[in-house]
């Protein structure tokens, strides 16, 4: 055999050798990411927008996989497979994360915010980013903040114009106390439902009415089974970039350099296709048949007012500690001034 033959022989098998003992110098490394909300959803926009720029930014070296409705199972069934290091990423609203976080319910509470720009420099702000840093003490490390925007209500009975209008429906909220309490307030019957069983809730009857942004309202086409929507905004629903903090520390500095900034555009990105959502889907949604109402928020406003001081609300804002709690709305008051 001729010299530079067996020269090459040795190289290859050098190169085989080197493969099969470390692999993962090779491997890709796949971010797998859950969302609970429909493939057009903008969730999944900005997660598409995250994807591209990671994909460019690691030269393909780095590459997310998305999974929409609740593919993957429950936001909180991806919240815990964060934890577990069973999955790598997820968007989520806040609803399932004062269950891990218990400061994280305060943004919650209803008619906090009255606008986007206050929300922004709360949770850009100090307030927000003490909260954040709160996450890898459960496993999880939090990217950035994005939204699901203000949450209005819908139903099958009637038009929602004051307070008394909401009593006795049965509605579908997240599975948090705190949007128990405000529906209750209101005069509502709230049930707590997962996401992905509420469109055949609504269907069947199951339950009357539903509160959620006009992008989920639109995107799931629940103006199939839902006459009447009611510009309340009475929520504004704030959602996270998390992913697995075994799995963040097991990239290397530069990929994690990458994954972090993506998270930030995309949530400019997200944001902004949020706001625009709001400002077209109102007519879209009348356009499928909806009636739409604007009721006057002030009664709305002094009907939940009760929340911010209900003992139990504030003590589970606080973790447990009451004067807490109370310190931290009213931070928060304060901060969206």
């Amino acid at each position: 055999m001729r010299k530079s033959n067996k020269l090459w022989i040795i190289s290859a098998a050098a190169i085989i050798a080197a493969l099969i003992i470390c692999p993962a110098a090779f491997a890709k490394v796949v971010i797998k990411c859950a969302t609970s909300t429909q493939p057009s959803h903008i969730y999944n926009e900005g997660i598409r927008h995250m994807a591209k720029i990671v994909k460019e930014k690691s030269n393909g070296e780095m590459e997310i996989q998305l999974f929409p409705a609740a593919q993957l199972g429950s936001e909180r069934d991806a919240v815990e497979g964060l934890q577990l290091g069973t999955l790598e990423m997820t968007l989520t609203s806040t609803g399932p994360l004062g269950n891990f976080v218990p400061a994280i319910k305060v943004f919650n509470l209803p008619f906090l915010f009255t606008s986007r720009e206050a929300a922004y420099k709360v949770l850009d702000g100090k307030i927000g980013d003490q909260i954040t840093a709160s996450f890898p003490k459960i496993g999880i490390r939090a990217l950035a903040w994005v939204e699901n925007g203000f949450r209005n209500i819908t139903n099958s009975k009637r038009a929602i114009n004051k307070p008394a209008d909401m009593d006795g429906l049965k509605i579908r909220v997240m599975e948090d106390d705190l949007f128990i309490a405000t529906m209750k307030a209101l005069g509502a019957s709230p049930l707590p439902m997962a996401f992905g069983e509420l469109y055949t809730a609504l269907e069947q009857k199951t339950v009357d009415a539903q509160e959620n942004p006009l992008a989920v309202i639109e995107s799931s086409r629940f103006f199939e089974v839902q006459k009447y929507l009611a510009m309340t905004g009475h929520f504004y629903s704030p959602s996270m970039i998390l992913v697995s903090e075994k799995f963040f520390k097991g990239l290397k500095p530069e990929q994690q350099k990458i994954l972090q900034d993506a998270a930030f555009d995309a949530r400019d990105f997200e944001r902004k296709l949020s706001m625009e959502a709001d400002q077209k889907l109102e007519a879209e949604l009348a356009k499928q048949g909806m009636t739409v109402t604007h009721p006057d928020k002030a009664p709305f406003v002094k009907a939940v007012a009760g929340v911010y001081t209900n003992p139990k609300i504030v003590k589970a804002i606080g973790g447990g500690d009451t004067k807490k709690g109370e310190a931290l709305i009213k931070a928060v008051q304060e901060a969206a001034k």
